[in-house]
């Protein structure tokens, strides 16, 4: 599978490649913005990326503005439980910038909204199991992925990406029937700043209608929450109504769209940002 490249640059971490057409600034360290922004002009402008996503501490954000990136979202609470984190974006082609299908997005928030306190009620059944994913699980992970999704933006349809995510701050939470695989989702965790990620959701089309997705997400948070994590924050495709829906329904909040942000299920798509404190 065609991934884009993940590096450190000072101490700041980044995303970069054509598969997604962006430098995505994803961890900025303080200190590193003026140094960063000037790294990725120069990487955008010289592989012809279209677009610079970056995940921006608010006391940056005039530093960024001031460089001709704009606010694309905004999570409260972001850093720590206090300062919130701006996401930013500066465009190489403008026409980047504004969704094909704009009306077809505001339609699917305008949708979804009436799922606001409806969380999913739905219980695991009786032959299935919750369970944190395990190394063995990994063969099982990727091949979910690679079933469910024509395309993604990290490397998930590599079990070997997925072993060794397992050892680092990425945990995944499995629902399975027997030996089965029949959903999946994960959380990225960053204990320094007390927030995860909740990502990476999938279920085999076997088993759809259940109310798994939901049903990870709310032992997710409870897990978390165990640990100290304080906030718990999405980027979602902006087009699929049900994983929006299960986010309204959970209690999270708009944070705002990152248009053509994300190569994702065979094209381009915009994403939602959504969050909750825990």
């Amino acid at each position: 599978m065609q991934s884009d490249t993940v590096l450190r640059y000072k101490n700041s971490l980044l995303q970069h490649g054509h598969y997604n057409n962006r430098v995505y600034l994803m961890k900025i360290a303080p200190g590193d913005c003026q140094d960063i922004i000037r790294y990725a002009d120069d990487l955008a402008q010289k592989e012809g990326y279209t677009k610079i996503f970056a995940k921006v501490p608010a006391s940056g954000q005039e530093i960024f503005a001031t460089a001709g990136y704009t606010v694309e979202a905004t999570v409260p609470f972001f850093y720590k439980g206090t300062e919130p984190a701006v996401f930013m974006a500066k465009y190489g082609d403008p026409a980047r910038a504004t969704p094909h299908d704009a009306r077809e997005l505001a339609d699917v928030l305008s949708e979804v909204s009436g799922y606001a306190g409806e969380r999913s009620s739905h219980e695991i059944p009786e032959d299935f199991s919750l369970v944190n994913g395990h190394a063995d699980d990994a063969d099982d992970i990727a091949s979910l992925y690679r079933l469910v999704f024509e395309t993604y933006p990290f490397p998930v349809f590599d079990s070997e990406y997925i072993r060794k995510t397992m050892t680092e701050n990425i945990r995944y939470f499995v629902i399975k029937k027997s030996h089965m695989l029949a959903a999946v989702a994960s959380c990225e965790i960053d204990s320094e700043n007390r927030n995860i990620e909740v990502t990476d959701f999938a279920t085999n089309p076997l088993f759809r209608g259940r109310g798994f997705a939901g049903i990870l997400l709310r032992a997710m948070e409870a897990d978390m929450k165990q640990e100290g994590i304080q906030l718990s924050y999405t980027i979602a495709r902006a087009i699929f109504r049900p994983i929006n829906a299960v986010f309204v329904g959970a209690g999270y909040q708009f944070g705002g769209m990152l248009p053509n942000n994300t190569n994702i299920s065979g094209s381009m798509e915009s994403m939602n940002v959504w969050y909750r404190k825990l």
